[in-house]
């Protein structure tokens, strides 16, 4: 339902609009083409489509229009100029990086147009098939900004926050990001799904059978590495501006020795003054190994007894 009122709501604005800007007059018929209600049906029905996104419809559109309108013009022959023409389009749609399915139909159309005896001209690549194209993304924005369905479609990249260099905790199990693109170059064929949207879908199903098939993820496969620490004898001065450009609210703190003495708090790094670090530590830190389950870990951090959990290997 989404999708269809979609559709029509952005038919109709970017075919009157079009009639407006083009002639002042929206008691005229909308100035549209039919390909524009085919690249409605990606725009508002698969928003997330590679082939839905503004690159490939305006340019694929005005792409194809072009080619359509020269065929028309340079080839006479009624069936060589539409099919010279659909297979132009494809190709030139493909090597710039916009392949638009209703590009074929646009260029069908104005090859067609020259066959019944009313060649388009270049007027024919700007108005109608750029400018409705343009005033449909619009439309599938705005659309896409009340119905929240986000157009055009992005996909969130997970980072690390804190300034850390270790990646974050769904690219720490399972295939690289390099894995799944030489696996796409192999596969010879265009899918029509973003790989980023490919990723993170794998990254789920991964997810789900780690744990059907180990019942557990310990926390070693998660945690994080490249730790942010305070050493015990630097004053607690210096302590809170490190936490604070790393944008953390606690962190470990390590003795001469690398080993773990405690936690440190804004809060009591604040109070301590230039003290050193170490007279203000909480040393009832919650200590798990990496073997513990993150599981074992869900009591715990949900009642808010404690905010952290420092891995610690037992044999140091």
């Amino acid at each position: 339902m989404l999708g269809g009122c979609g559709a029509a709501l952005g038919v109709a604005g970017a075919g009157f609009l079009a009639r407006l800007l083009v002639e002042g007059d929206l008691s005229a018929a909308p100035l549209l083409v039919a390909p524009i209600g085919a690249s409605a049906v990606l725009v508002f029905a698969v928003p997330a489509s590679p082939l839905a996104q503004p690159r490939p419809v305006i340019g694929g559109n005005m792409l194809s229009a072009l080619v359509g309108v020269i065929c028309a013009l340079a080839v006479p022959h009624p069936l060589a100029a539409p099919a010279l023409a659909v297979g132009l389009a494809i190709a030139l749609m493909i090597l710039t990086g916009c392949l638009h399915p209703p590009g074929g139909a646009m260029a069908l159309t104005a090859a067609l147009m020259a066959g019944a005896g009313e060649p388009p001209g270049l007027g024919f690549v700007l108005v109608p098939a750029g400018l409705c194209s343009v005033l449909l993304v619009i439309c599938a924005y705005a659309y896409g900004r009340v119905s929240g369905r986000a157009y055009p479609h992005r996909v969130a990249t997970p980072t690390m926050p804190h300034g850390a260099v270790d990646p974050p905790p769904g690219r720490r199990l399972g295939y690289s990001p390099g894995d799944l693109q030489h696996a796409l170059s192999e596969y010879g064929q265009l899918l029509d799904v973003d790989p980023a949207d490919l990723d993170a879908l794998f990254r789920q199903v991964e997810e789900k059978t780690h744990r059907r098939l180990h019942a557990e993820i310990p926390c070693r496969d998660i945690m994080t590495r490249d730790v942010i620490s305070l050493q015990a004898g630097q004053s607690a001065r210096s302590a809170l501006a490190y936490l604070q450009a790393h944008d953390l609210r606690a962190a470990p703190v390590i003795d001469e020795g690398g080993r773990l003495v405690g936690l440190a708090r804004r809060a009591e790094l604040l109070a301590a003054g230039g003290r050193p670090v170490g007279e203000v530590v909480d040393p009832f830190v919650h200590k798990v190994t990496p073997e513990t389950p993150i599981q074992n870990l869900m009591p715990l951090l949900a009642t808010g007894r404690a905010h952290e959990a420092m891995v610690v290997d037992v044999r140091r």
